[in-house]
């Protein structure tokens, strides 16, 4: 009898489970979490619509988000998704880079300039990141093999450096890049992305497999949405920075064009995570993602 019961209620949880995911199908709507920041641009004219199916979380709890799968979409560095899907942490599948580089080489040093790294330490954020990585790589192009001071926590530590010491080389990041800007006129910046020519792959949307299966409808629909709030950050910056004021994030409107969104589907970004899979591999979990993590690839 006790079996029986058990038996009729496991049915019964998986029924309601089943009726809940198709009430949420059936009426068009879909979850997505993303870290605070930079990747936020991206969504945040649809998630100042629909807060309730929008989750914005710090940086380091990005892993536990896949490890959840409770959102139908993800918006995480391209090589996270990639090392967690390698290991069979995570089913989440590539479906497009929407953040192509967001970092910026910065001083207060007069007419700074990549010649004064040939003299002077850099303080980098992150270190073992793909961050630092891409960073020293971009540098390497043109010669140049800096001495490194130690590493900062993050971007807002290297910021804090950057205006509290008029000597110091940073590696920090949109928005703080802008922030520290307007608090100091001294402040002048290079940013990575103008010394590699295709930038690189920072930040990918992410599509749970259930929700592929259960719905791929609805996935190409909500790939439809996320791209037109894409494509806002270039032709109605306006429109974004009020999104992210009524999402009460911080972000200057000048900021925008420096967090380089774009969204490419997978597929046709396949070559270019390639490209940064080989500045550093282990950062990807040690080789190329294989096809299976690329959503349309098959198509």
């Amino acid at each position: 009898m006790k079996n029986n019961l058990k038996k009729l209620f496991s049915l019964l949880l998986c029924l309601a489970l089943t009726l809940s995911l198709t009430a949420a199908f059936a009426d068009g709507t879909w979850t997505l979490t993303c870290p605070n920041g930079a990747p936020a641009l991206s969504v945040a004219t649809i998630a100042v619509a629909r807060p309730d199916d929008f989750t914005f979380i710090a940086a380091d709890t990005i892993p536990a988000a896949f490890a959840s799968a409770e959102a139908d979409f993800i918006i995480a560095p391209v090589n996270v998704g990639a090392k967690l899907f390698k290991a069979g942490k995570s089913g989440y599948r590539l479906a497009a880079v929407i953040t192509w580089g967001n970092l910026v080489f910065a001083s207060q040093r007069e007419n700074f300039s990549l010649e004064d790294l040939k003299e002077h330490k850099l303080t980098l954020f992150g270190a073992d990141t793909i961050n630092a990585s891409v960073a020293l790589y971009a540098l390497k192009q043109y010669g140049i093999e800096p001495e490194l001071a130690d590493p900062l926590a993050g971007a807002a530590e290297t910021k804090a450096l950057l205006e509290t010491d008029p000597e110091a080389i940073v590696l920090t990041a949109e928005p703080m890049f802008t922030a520290a800007k307007v608090a100091n006129d001294k402040i002048t910046g290079i940013h990575i992305n103008e010394l590699l020519d295709n930038g690189y792959t920072q930040a990918g949307l992410f599509v749970r497999p259930e929700t592929l299966e259960k719905n791929p409808e609805l996935v190409t629909a909500a790939l439809t949405e996320i791209e037109e709030s894409c494509a806002l950050c270039e032709s109605d910056p306006d429109k974004v920075a009020e999104a992210l004021k009524a999402l009460e994030m911080k972000f200057p409107k000048a900021a925008i064009p420096g967090c380089s969104i774009s969204f490419v589907p997978a597929a046709q970004a396949k070559r270019l995570v390639e490209v940064t899979v080989e500045i550093d591999p282990a950062q990807f979990g040690g080789e190329d993602p294989a096809d299976g993590f690329y959503y349309g690839l098959e198509e």
